[in-house]
């Protein structure tokens, strides 16, 4: 379960009621389901209310040989103001990455490869990856991963891995401890969300070798 961090103020560019607003349960009325909705949180009430009157900034063009996203249903649930993530795994175990791309666009943010691990490491450590760099942003959307086990895993706080720690996996858990130090040491309220593969295809970050 997400812990509870400081005070944060929520600007609603584009949602039912745009804002600013003292509490993510309040921001989040106004954002969930809502398509295209455009919020971001702040430190401070005066931050907020300078982002809140400049505008909401311009959403960065997908670079050259990053695959877009397949085309996903319009109709769909879909929480698009969002970061996605996923691992791939030639073996299990096997050489291992993962990565995190914007919902909407497919723009990647990061991506990161082992030469041995496992298909739910590279899943959790996707997600905090994730979670951590939009903390660094002051940002609270959601994170979106297709593995139940890693949600399960970062709620915990632990990557309940069975793979063997012997001088070929050694620097992967090295990583490892540390996302598990990070989870410790910071909050957040970010939602993790489940990616419902079979309703809407392939999640955004995913490698398409299946």
């Amino acid at each position: 379960m997400a812990k509870t961090g400081k005070k944060k103020y929520y600007v609603v560019w584009e949602g039912l009621t745009p804002g600013i607003y003292g509490s993510w349960p309040a921001a989040q009325a106004q954002v969930k389901g809502y398509p295209g909705a455009r919020y971001q949180a702040f430190a401070t009430e005066a931050e907020a209310r300078q982002a809140f009157h400049q505008g909401a900034p311009v959403r960065t063009a997908v670079p050259k040989g990053v695959p877009k996203p397949t085309s996903l249903p319009e109709n769909a649930p879909i929480v698009w103001e969002s970061i996605c993530v996923d691992a791939a795994c030639s073996g299990n175990p096997g050489k291992m990455e993962y990565r995190g791309v914007d919902t909407r666009t497919g723009y990647q943010f990061f991506h990161q490869a082992f030469p041995l691990g496992t298909n739910n490491i590279g899943e959790f450590l996707a997600i905090v990856h994730g979670l951590a760099m939009l903390q660094k942003k002051g940002s609270q959307i959601p994170v979106y991963s297709d593995s139940r086990n890693a949600i399960k895993w970062v709620r915990a706080g632990k990557c309940k891995t069975t793979l063997v720690r012997n001088a070929k996996t050694a620097s992967l858990f090295s990583v490892i401890e540390r996302a598990e130090t990070w989870l410790a040491q910071h909050t957040f309220s970010n939602p993790l969300l489940k990616w419902e593969t079979e309703e809407w295809g392939e999640i955004p970050a995913d490698f398409g070798r299946k």
